[in-house]
C-alpha cells in the first residue's frame, strides 16, 4: 500500500491512498470520526484536489469512497453554515456531491455507517453503493427547515422510486441497510468488518477491465438517466465506436483469440 497523500493537519482530513493490485484502486477516506465525518470547506477542498489527481493520473482506474468510525458522512458541518454571509454565497459554495460527480473513474461508495443529508447525497453521487449491515440512510434536512441541495430528490427518485423518495425526503426519518437494499438504494449489504474488503475486491475487478471502456460506460450510464431512449441508444452507439477504435479494444480482441488475459494500457 502506498503512502497516503499528504494533507495539512487540522480538524479532519480526506485521505487518499492507492491500494489493490498495482495500486489501481484509489481509496478516499473521510477522516473526521468525532464529528461523524461531517465535511468542512477545508475537507471539501481536499476532496477536490484528490479528484483532480485521480482524473489526471493514470494510476487509479477506480475509486472507493468510505469513512472512519461509525459514520460514512453526516453531510456538511452545520456549525459552519452560519459562516456564509449571504444566501448567494451559500448557494455558490463548492459542493462535494458536485465534485464527486466530476470524477471520470468509476466510484464505489463503501457506506460504513450513517449517511445523512449531504452524506447521503455524496453516496448517491457514486456509481455503485455497498452498505455495511449497520448503515443508516436519511434525508433529515426537512427536520431542520430546509431541503437537500445536491440532487437529493432527483437521485433518490432515480434510485428508489418516487414513493420511497417522498417518504425519505418528507419525513427525514432514517432507513436501515436492509430497507436500502430492498429499495435499490444500495446493491449489496456486507458485514461491517468485511465492507471495505468487499468494496475493494469489486474495485479491483473493475480496475482489471479496459479503463477507457469503463470510463466511457460510466459516462453512458449517467447520460442514460436523463435522455430519451432513442437519443440514449444513438449516444451509446457513438461511444461504442470510439471505444472500438482504441488500442485496448484491439488488445481485447487479440487476447480473446489467443485465449489469454488482456493487458490493457488505457490507450
Amino acid at each position: 500500500m502506498a503512502e497516503p497523500a499528504k494533507t495539512p493537519q487540522g480538524d479532519g482530513d480526506v485521505r487518499l491512498e492507492y491500494v489493490g493490485a498495482e495500486g489501481r484502486v484509489a481509496l478516499l477516506t473521510l477522516d473526521r470520526p468525532a464529528k461523524l465525518n461531517a465535511l468542512t470547506p477545508r475537507m471539501t477542498a481536499q476532496l477536490a484536489a484528490h479528484i483532480a489527481e485521480i482524473n489526471t493520473g493514470t494510476r487509479a482506474r477506480v475509486v472507493v469512497l468510505t469513512g472512519t468510525g461509525r459514520a460514512f458522512c453526516a453531510g456538511s458541518d452545520i456549525r459552519g453554515l452560519d459562516a456564509y454571509a449571504t444566501p448567494w454565497e451559500f448557494g455558490n459554495r463548492d459542493d462535494y456531491g458536485d465534485l464527486l460527480r466530476t470524477c471520470r473513474k468509476p466510484v464505489i461508495a463503501a457506506i460504513n455507517g450513517h449517511a445523512l443529508g449531504g452524506g447521503l447525497e455524496l453516496a448517491l453521487a457514486a456509481d455503485i453503493r455497498i452498505a455495511a449491515a449497520s448503515a443508516r440512510f436519511a434525508a433529515p434536512e426537512v427536520k431542520l427547515g430546509w431541503i437537500g441541495g445536491s440532487g437529493m430528490s432527483a437521485q433518490l427518485v432515480h434510485s428508489i422510486g418516487p414513493g420511497n423518495a417522498a417518504r425519505m425526503v418528507l419525513t427525514g426519518d432514517p432507513v436501515d441497510a436492509a430497507t436500502a437494499l430492498a429499495w435499490g438504494l444500495v446493491s449489496e449489504v456486507a458485514d461491517d468488518d468485511r465492507l471495505l474488503g468487499v468494496a475493494t475486491e469489486l474495485g479491483e475487478a473493475i480496475a482489471a477491465r479496459a479503463p477507457i471502456a469503463a470510463q466511457t460506460a460510466k459516462l453512458n450510464l449517467r447520460a442514460a438517466h436523463s435522455m430519451p431512449l432513442d437519443e440514449a441508444i444513438r449516444l451509446e452507439r457513438h461511444l461504442q465506436t470510439i471505444c472500438f477504435a482504441t488500442g485496448d479494444a484491439a488488445e481485447g480482441r487479440a487476447a480473446f483469440a489467443e485465449r489469454r488475459t488482456p493487458d490493457f494500457k488505457e490507450r
